[in-house]
């Protein structure tokens, strides 16, 4: 095994690339979050995302496909039900699920919310399926008032509690997350439970960056436990040590932002260990998929493209860097939610060849299958592509 060999998996999150053939389940038909992105804002500028064949990938208005890609390049479907952050991941790592986690459309039950509020000592607001930033316009102000925390979820699997900074310390926040994931088992076992703080009056309320995700667990070792424990570290940036329960994770550091995760990124490549780097860009999603922002999506997209050629730069010669996505989140559809698609396949590095069509892959467990491999290590989930992409 090389020494100071990296793999370093990029999640743009929600950045799918097509409905998937089941998507009518789930609401999503004509999603499409890259492609709809690109026809509402008349073309996207990624110059170095179509180098590596993205625009081979689908019709993407402003990335051409070129003719000799500098990557590999392909789209991968998911194998397990759901389209929420946690399946998604999960299966990037390994695990494909049965059944999806469970949703409360109608807000969550008594035999939840009533011991919630015996053992936060306080009543609660909201209750309801909700978008985070209209909830707090709506109970925003209440909230200051009576310091009650406000409740929400959302089509995804989530427990959310937004509270202000200056009313509900951060530290308080934090165990109100604490003791919902304790209460949020067997058939209430939420994928996540989060932590939405804001600051500000109302009117002018903002989520601030310390938002703090509390996983449920994976119900088996995923390909991180593995690396982990044939001696590779395993970097965890973004919210990567949340959606895992920290499982598997040697180091992990939160971002402010996909810049900051991006700075944070290209930190660990520059350090002298042979591991695994796994990134989640989240601002795609955030702050403008589930707010409908086509604009502000590509605007995201184009920042990140900037920086490629960075990133690409900072390899090592046995370095692979590995470009996906873990559901999509058409900005231009009515729905505020994720959607139910295909994710982009993009894989690079100095001994990688160039331009291998890797098709359409039946799970996003391949990248774990292939993550082994390279380190010549076997994960029985998934079908390793590293045999089609190395030299």
């Amino acid at each position: 095994m090389p020494v100071n060999k990296k793999v370093i998996i990029i999640v743009l999150d929600s950045a799918g690339i097509g409905e998937l053939l089941d998507a009518g389940k789930y609401g999503d038909c004509g999603c499409n979050t890259l492609v709809n992105c690109s026809l509402a804002v008349g073309g996207l500028k990624l110059p170095h995302l179509s180098q590596m064949g993205l625009g081979r990938i689908a019709e993407i208005l402003g990335v051409p496909p070129v003719d000799n890609p500098t990557a590999c390049y392909g789209k991968m479907a998911e194998r397990s039900p759901g389209k929420d952050t946690t399946t998604g991941h999960w299966e990037i790592a390994g695990v494909i699920l049965n059944k999806p986690f469970p949703v409360f459309p109608d807000g969550f039950p008594a035999e939840i919310i009533e011991p919630f509020k015996q053992s936060i000592g306080r009543d609660i607001l909201g209750n309801k399926a909700a978008s985070g930033t209209a909830i707090i316009e709506e109970l925003g102000a209440l909230h200051m008032q009576t310091g009650h925390p406000i409740v929400y979820t959302s089509a995804d699997s989530v427990f959310q509690i937004a509270a202000h900074e200056e009313v509900i310390p951060l530290e308080e926040l934090y165990r109100m997350c604490q003791i919902a994931r304790e209460l949020l088992t067997g058939e209430y076992a939420v994928g996540r439970v989060i932590a939405r703080p804001f600051v500000g009056s109302p009117g002018s309320f903002k989520r601030t960056a310390n938002r703090h995700d509390y996983s449920i667990m994976p119900p088996r070792p995923t390909v991180l436990n593995v690396l982990v424990e044939n001696g590779l570290t395993v970097a965890a940036v973004g919210k990567i040590n949340d959606i895992f329960a920290g499982q598997g994770i040697s180091t992990s550091v939160h971002t402010k932002n996909n810049m900051d995760g991006v700075d944070k990124t290209l930190t660990l490549m520059r350090e002298s260990f042979s591991g695994l780097i796994f990134t989640n860009l989240v601002d795609f999603d955030q702050q403008y998929g589930h707010r409908n922002d086509p604009s502000g999506y590509a605007n995201a997209l184009e920042e990140f493209d900037q920086r490629l050629p960075e990133l690409i730069c900072a390899l090592n010669p046995a370095d692979v860097l590995i470009l996906t996505a873990d559901h999509g989140c058409d900005p231009t559809t009515a729905s505020t939610d994720h959607s139910r698609e295909y994710v982009p396949l993009l894989v690079a590095g100095k001994s990688i060849k160039k331009g291998v069509d890797l098709g359409v892959r039946t799970s996003f467990s391949d990248v774990a299958a292939t993550v082994a491999r390279l380190f010549g290590l076997t994960f029985d989930t998934g079908e390793e592509f590293a045999s089609a992409i190395t030299e």
